[in-house]
């Protein structure tokens, strides 16, 4: 590899940490607004909508410029949701600006490595993006939860004091003037990416027949059995997976007793299991038995609703580690086979657009569940409301997250035993190999 690969990698590390490091500045930042308890997942899900609405798009934007370009671009545009935060807009619109920049981001990212590289490489480039991609969302999501910690906030009033105004910047805003510094070094480093010498797509603004042929697209990956099954895998992991980092953040901090910092670290447990996950798998499941590691779904959901039986850090930190490792074994070979399959049935570059459209919308609908029960659970329920549970559930003295946890991990242990029927009747009527 060489030193423009390297500055790819850099800047993709660069811009994938900031976007991990504002989700928690941004949180917190509701946090001192004293926002309603649901506008925390919502934050998650205004950043995830644009990767939906754009699916169709985003493609031809990237094709349409050069790569290095139109991450800049990108980047430009997340700065300016950063400085939407500062300036006063609410942040779940913000951050909404942000994901915006990062939908357009991600197609230019994987389109300038296949542009960049000889084919041959393409499979160990793949393996250091994705590992910069791992690292970013473990080191974000520890300097977010630094940069609004007890520390910085004492450092914090002690200018304060120096200044003689004692709330003259809070320690979220303060997290987010320092991201948007990595945000800018992140834009500094998209100038020195060779511009390579291809011929540019014109960008037409055709999007009915662009969302038609997406739309073809979506509905071949679900009707092969194999796509079907890890498409419907994936989309689920990556659901559970944004609403988990919301269960483990709330968990952590009404269960365990933590600081937001602390949250953050018990966070980054799960991105470290979820590497480790992966490592093994890579190592000893083959493409062909892809479907062998459908169990280890079912052992997650499990182990997440064991959370309500933990109250010890050495304990937490271990489940955690033990949640991540089974989702990042029981994911990776079936990403894998949903690759090859969308390859064989579509291309390259339609196959991940339609599996980003799907994993997205599916972290819309479970991190939008979750704000609606977070939401009902936590606000008083008149008498003659028609939602028993809820109002017998609040009767009882448990506390919100009992039933989030509970829900959370039935649902997922549920979903894969379903899963899991489904492809063993498909093996039996022969539409399926194992």
């Amino acid at each position: 590899m060489d030193r423009g690969f390297f500055l790819i990698l850099g800047a993709q590390f660069l811009s994938a940490l900031a976007d991990n490091a504002l989700f928690i500045a941004a949180l917190a930042l509701l946090k001192e607004l004293h926002a309603p308890e649901w506008h925390l997942s919502m934050l998650l899900w205004s950043f995830t909508v644009s990767y939906v609405v754009l699916a169709p798009f985003a493609g031809a934007f990237a094709d349409a410029l050069h790569k290095g370009q139109a991450m800049m671009i990108c980047n430009g545009i997340k700065i300016a949701g950063c400085l939407a935060m500062l300036v006063g807009l609410p942040p779940i619109f913000a951050y909404a600006l942000v994901g915006f920049g990062a939908a357009a981001y991600s197609p230019a990212k994987y389109g300038l490595i296949t542009e960049y590289l000889p084919h041959e490489k393409l499979v160990a480039a793949n393996g250091w993006l994705e590992g910069a991609t791992v690292a970013a969302i473990i080191f974000g999501t520890v300097l977010g939860g630094v940069l609004v910690g007890d520390r910085i906030t004492t450092m914090l009033l002690g200018w304060g004091d120096l200044l003689g105004r004692s709330e003259w910047l809070s320690p979220a805003q303060f997290a987010i003037l320092v991201i948007l510094l990595v945000y800018l070094a992140a834009a500094w480093m998209n100038l020195y990416i060779p511009k390579l010498h291809i011929q540019l797509k014109p960008l037409r603004m055709r999007p009915m027949a662009l969302m038609r042929e997406f739309g073809h697209c979506v509905a071949r990956l679900w009707r092969d059995p194999q796509g079907q099954l890890s498409l419907a895998v994936t989309t689920l992991f990556w659901g559970a997976g944004a609403t988990m980092r919301l269960v483990v953040l709330n968990w952590a901090v009404i269960w365990l007793h933590f600081s937001m910092e602390q949250a953050t670290r018990l966070v980054a447990v799960v991105a470290f299991g979820t590497a480790f996950g992966a490592l093994i798998a890579g190592r000893w499941i083959p493409l062909k038995r892809a479907f062998t590691v459908l169990p280890a779904g079912v052992a997650m959901g499990v182990l997440v609703c064991c959370m309500l039986f933990v109250n010890q850090t050495p304990i937490a930190a271990l489940l955690m580690f033990l949640v991540g490792g089974l989702a990042g074994f029981f994911v990776v070979p079936l990403n894998a086979m949903l690759q090859h399959r969308g390859h064989l049935l579509m291309g390259a570059g339609h196959s991940i657009a339609v599996q980003n459209f799907n994993e997205n919308l599916g972290i819309l609908v479970m991190v939008g569940i979750h704000a609606l029960l977070v939401r009902f659970i936590s606000s008083p329920v008149p008498a003659d409301a028609p939602v028993a549970v809820v109002r017998q559930f609040q009767a009882s003295g448990l506390p919100p997250m009992t039933l989030l946890i509970a829900g959370f991990g039935l649902f997922v242990a549920v979903s894969m035993i379903w899963i899991i029927r489904r492809h063993r009747r498909g093996i039996n009527a022969g539409i399926m190999h194992d």
